[in-house]
């Protein structure tokens, strides 16, 4: 075994997540040097060819390429773990395939049980788990679990905490700039608001359609949480919510959804 430490790349568009994997990493794994971290899919390929890491935590959803595409290119040299937000039914996939994975948020336990097995093959000099076959079948099976899951929580930074807010507590999401503003309420009924860096358009691509509805160009609606709706003269309208002061614009394209009420 040599005496050179092992060493990764982490790659995750979400920064937070990112910086919170790598700290649980420098408990979970001392020794392992964290060489050069990426926040989507085309960096995390070209920052592998350039650091040459013997490990890679690939978040499966990235900008550019996924990190499934990354494992392709990268194949059998280097070991990859997967880092995702699915929920049972894609984990089979990673199951079947003897992949290894974490989910978010990351459990302190799963952790320690992927760095026990990397250390082990890294001490044996075993070859990367990893074949082109075995990515294109996750990725189809993946494929078809997104299909049928929508999001059930999102994860959001609220000072020294991650919280995950499950999605039928959010009243609303709103664009702000080059983040998405989350507001939602406790079970306490205590309204809460929340900054995460997924855009609304990949919000949306993942929530239950039936439920959550674009009304504004930088608005999504909880259609459970609205009290009433108002027209303008200028076709628009204003959505008024449950137990909250805040009007929400409605544009004029949108203004279709609301014509029954």
């Amino acid at each position: 075994m040599s005496n050179t430490p092992p060493t990764a790349l982490v790659a995750d568009d979400e920064p937070l997540l990112r910086q919170a994997l790598i700290r649980e990493l420098a408990e979970a794994w001392p020794e392992l040097e964290v060489v050069t971290q990426a926040r989507g899919g085309n960096d995390a390929w070209s920052r592998f060819e350039e650091h040459q890491p013997d490990v890679c935590f690939l978040d499966i959803h990235m900008p550019g390429l996924s990190g499934i595409e990354v494992a392709r290119r990268i194949g059998r040299r280097a070991h990859v773990v997967f880092v995702t937000a699915f929920d049972s039914y894609a984990l089979e996939a990673f199951e079947q395939g003897a992949l290894d994975y974490l989910v978010k948020p990351i459990q302190r336990g799963r952790l320690a049980e992927t760095v026990s097995r990397l250390q082990e093959r890294l001490g044996s000099a075993r070859p990367p788990i990893g074949t082109q076959a075995l990515f294109d079948e996750l990725a189809s099976l993946l494929k078809v679990g997104a299909e049928v899951d929508n999001l059930r929580w999102i994860q959001a930074r609220v000072g020294q905490s991650l919280r995950l807010i499950p999605v039928e507590a959010i009243d609303f999401l709103r664009a702000d700039e080059k983040y998405t503003r989350v507001a939602w309420r406790e079970d306490s009924g205590e309204k809460s608001e929340a900054l995460i860096s997924t855009s609304l358009r990949q919000l949306l691509a993942r929530l239950d359609k039936e439920q959550f509805v674009q009304v504004h160009r930088s608005v999504v609606v909880n259609l459970r949480k609205v009290s009433h709706f108002t027209r303008n003269e200028n076709e628009t309208g204003n959505i008024h919510l449950k137990q909250r002061d805040e009007v929400l614009p409605v544009s004029r394209g949108f203004l279709h959804l609301f014509r029954q009420m």
